[in-house]
């Protein structure tokens, strides 16, 4: 058992001991707010949109990016749940510019075990088996921050499944200052019907 093993079930059994109301929480998110934002360790959706448990649904992948499964939870979020209003934010320094889908695809074919980051280009240990199933994956990676927010929340709002009346906003996170900064073009985009 490693260290950060113990250190969170020790944390887990802390907070079920001051768990108290928690469990009389609706499942309906109370502020009708569904976020999707990225998975990066250095963002806390909670802290940055001061939000409580039971407030709101927060999706979360590589890049904070509309992918399929991104939308089925947002779309699950509305017509299950009552979502109304939804926030795309990226965030400045997101690993996901910093490689294409063909340098992750290299990456997997030679193997498996961690790259790393040497003089702004991944490197690959090598020592191991690869795949070449990557190939068959879109990475979903970017080089303008803005412009992904922009697209993403375009390509929600145009979703077959998602309806005209919800209120879609772009922004981006600044890992430097903690300052949530509005993408106007993306949330022009998102602007209810």
């Amino acid at each position: 058992m490693s260290n950060v093993y113990n250190d969170i079930l020790a944390a887990n059994e802390a907070y079920a001991r001051a768990f108290g109301d928690k469990a009389n929480l609706p499942i309906p998110p109370a502020r009708r707010v569904a976020i999707l934002t990225c998975m990066d360790a250095r963002l806390d959706p909670a802290q940055f949109a001061g939000l409580r448990e039971g407030d709101a649904h927060i999706i979360r992948n590589a890049g904070g990016r509309a992918s399929d499964d991104a939308i089925r939870s947002l779309v699950i979020s509305y017509k299950l749940l009552g979502t109304r209003e939804w926030f795309v934010i990226h965030h400045t320094e997101c690993g996901m510019q910093t490689f294409t889908d063909e340098v992750m695809r290299e990456l997997l074919a030679s193997s498996l075990k961690p790259a790393r980051l040497e003089a702004g280009r991944w490197q690959d240990p090598g020592g191991g088996p690869g795949s070449t199933e990557g190939e068959f994956i879109n990475w979903l990676t970017f080089k303008d921050l803005e412009e992904s927010v922009v697209a993403d929340v375009q390509r929600i709002r145009n979703h077959p499944l998602v309806p005209g009346d919800i209120a879609i906003y772009g922004f981006f996170f600044d890992v430097k200052s903690g300052r949530l900064i509005e993408v106007p073009q993306a949330s022009e985009a998102g602007r209810p019907r």
